[in-house]
This record gives C-alpha cells, structure tokens and sequence, in this order.
C-alpha cells in the first residue's frame, strides 16, 4: 500500500506559498491575495498560528471559502492551543466542508511561546505522540468525512522526523538551509510527504537583501529548535549569532527570479516533494503577487 504521503504529494504539487503576512491583513484583503494565488498557480497556501495571528481553524476556513481548488495547510497548528478532540473534530469539519482541500500540519511550537499560553514545555516529543493517540481516540457526533484529513508534523530533527513517517503523511520543516532537505528525506524513506519552507526576498542589492534576511532571520535563532537544528548542520556560534552573511544567505534565497527558483529547484532535487516559498517584504503589509506568480512559474 501507498503511503498517504504520496496522495498528498500529487494534491499540492511542487511549489505552494507560506505567509504570515494574512495574519497582518484585513480580511477582505486576504479573501482577494488568496483568490489571486490560486490564479497564479500556487499548489498551496500555507499559514502559521503563532501566539499572535488569527486562530487557524477560522483562519483557514476563511481561506477555503475564499478560493474554489487550491489546498490549504497549517504550517503549522500549534498543539498546546487546543486538546487533541477539538484539533481533529476541527479537521473532520473542514474535511466535510471543503473535501480534500485541508491538509493539518501540527507542531510542538517552543517554549517561550508556550509559556506565553500559560503551558509548560515538556518532553515535545512525547507530547507529540501522545497528542497524535488521543486525535485518533477522539470521538465525533457529525459524519466522518469521505477523505480523512491527512496530517503532516513540523520537524527538524531525526526523531520528529521518524514519528512523522510512522505516524502521519509526512513532515514539515521550517527555517532550513538546502543542506537539511537530503538529510530528512534520509530519515523519512520514500513514501512520507517533505514539505519544505523556503523564505525568499525579491531583492537583487546584497546589503538590502541581508538586512531583510536578519530581521527575518532574528526572532527564530533566538528559539533553541531552529539554533539547534543549524548547529546540527554544522553551522558555528557565530555564523548565529550573526547571523552570518553565508547563514542569511542560505536561510533566504534572494536575487533574480531564477535564482531564487534554483533554490526551490535544489530543494526538489535533493528530496523535498513540495516547496512552500515564504515571500519576504520590507513592508509586511505587501504581498508582490505578480512576482510570486512569475517565480511559481519558474520554479515548477
């Protein structure tokens, strides 16, 4: 038997968008960006639940609404937000809703963030599993939709990347160089989706470019997951506490549009089965469409 990954694999195909930026828009305004990213071809829109944005059940359900085709992924829903029943009766809503247009990634968030939440971050990795036994425990008054939610994990290392493979479609990893993606597909074996996040700035001057990248870059190397993942990776103290203009560089593609397409299309050659671009703006509020929409193009 297939592994569901690979249905998920041809659902979404190669190249989708990742944005925090609807988080910072009006509603209205986010029901035409995603209408115009489905037009432009994008395979998927992904989008994030931090401590700050829009909760992602409704978030999503305003997106779906929005748009007729294109697949909507959490990237990812945070564990501690919700219990494990109201995480999969969500999902089994919007499964009858939207058949085989939602697709639930979870993730164990990080500490400082949970404990904004009032929790307390403990042993993620068990937590994990025993989150993913109690979503399958979980009873549900509505019908079971046709086609089952697939689930993906969010996952740097070795062991979240073997419980995404045993456990769910596949993984998720984010805020990665090119140098992970063979590294993950090792660890999840053929069959298991490899979503990969790419942060990308429509910027050729190296000195903007850099800039954009470190403030992107800042908040998430303070957080021990994304740090520890790069020192894996072999990168140094101080290419983090730079960061350094080679980990900006490798964290955030930037230049012209076929550059940046050859870091999607790297990605895709050493194993990932879809690459969700995180365009980077210099005004959170802008979201360059048409720009997103040629390097979709250039990057299939």
């Amino acid at each position: 038997m297939a592994h569901p990954g690979r249905a998920v694999a041809q659902r979404i195909g190669r190249v989708g968008v990742w944005t925090l930026q609807f988080d910072r828009m009006p509603v209205a305004e986010v029901r035409r960006a995603a209408a115009r990213l489905e037009e432009l071809g994008a395979g998927a829109i992904w989008i994030p639940e931090s401590v700050v944005s829009k909760e992602v059940f409704a978030h999503s359900t305003l997106l779906l609404a929005a748009t007729e085709r294109i697949p909507v992924a959490t990237g990812i829903a945070n564990i501690w937000a919700r219990d494990a029943v109201a995480m999969q009766n969500g999902a089994r809503t919007l499964a009858d809703a939207f058949p085989g247009r939602f697709i639930l990634g979870l993730g164990v968030s990080h500490e400082p963030a949970v404990k904004r939440r009032g929790g307390i971050y403990d042993k993620p990795l068990t937590r994990m599993r025993e989150y993913l036994d109690a979503m399958d425990k979980a009873r549900y008054s509505g019908p079971e939709p046709a086609h089952p939610v697939p689930r993906l994990l969010a996952a740097l290392g070795p062991k979240m990347l073997e419980l995404s493979a045993e456990r769910t479609a596949g993984a998720h990893p984010y805020f990665v160089p090119v140098e992970h993606t063979p590294l993950a597909r090792r660890t999840l074996g053929e069959g298991p989706l490899l979503a990969v996040e790419q942060a990308v700035a429509f910027e050729t001057d190296p000195t903007k470019a850099r800039e954009l990248a470190r403030s992107h870059m800042s908040g998430y190397l303070r957080l021990d997951n994304y740090a520890n993942n790069l020192r894996r990776l072999g990168w140094s103290e101080d290419d983090i506490a730079g960061p350094s203009d080679a980990l900006a560089d490798a964290i955030v593609a930037w230049g012209p549009l076929d550059r940046i397409a050859d870091r999607v299309l790297t990605h895709l050659g050493n194993g990932a089965d879809h690459v969700c671009i995180q365009p980077l703006a210099s005004d959170l509020l802008r979201m360059d469409l048409e720009r997103i929409g040629e390097l979709l193009r250039n990057a299939r």
